[in-house]
């Protein structure tokens, strides 16, 4: 709330005969009372309250966990996992060739994918040489933080 309009309204409790005054607008509130002393006169007191905090609620608890019937797949290689929640793309634009294929030779360092995050493309290295065994997402599909991305054999 602007400190003005906060003077202004000190100056009309002053000039009427209203002992507190409490206005809201939208999160923020100001409260402003006076108490009247005789050997001194009038005296103001405000009170500023700050917004109070947003919470969200409090996510249900999970029932318990049901084993699925399929086994997780298994992968011979090394796993690229992702380093951060975003959108996978193969390539650097949707008309350019993928940065890589499976069965390509890539060293240590090669770009090999971009992993979107906040408008950000953040290429991703191979961390190990060797070849491209398995692709294990989609172009355009998000992916989580440690997620796999593709295997290196």
């Amino acid at each position: 709330m602007d400190i003005r309009k906060i003077k202004k309204l000190i100056e009309l409790i002053e000039e009427s005969d209203v002992e507190e005054i409490e206005i809201h607008e939208g999160d923020d509130s100001v409260r402003i009372s006076r108490r009247r002393e005789q050997a001194s006169g009038t005296q103001y007191i405000s009170q500023y309250a700050p917004p109070a905090p947003q919470y969200a609620p409090a996510p249900e608890t999970p029932g318990p966990v049901q084993e699925d019937s399929a086994p997780q797949p298994v992968h011979n290689g090394h796993a690229l996992r992702s380093p951060m929640v975003g959108t996978f793309y193969r390539a650097p634009s949707p008309t350019a060739d993928a940065f890589a294929e499976i069965g390509q030779q890539v060293k240590a360092g090669d770009i090999v994918c971009i992993v979107e995050a906040m408008k950000m493309m953040n290429q991703i290295e191979a961390d190990k040489s060797g070849t491209i065994t398995e692709i294990l997402v989609e172009n355009g599909q998000p992916v989580e933080f440690d997620q796999p991305l593709l295997i290196i054999s």
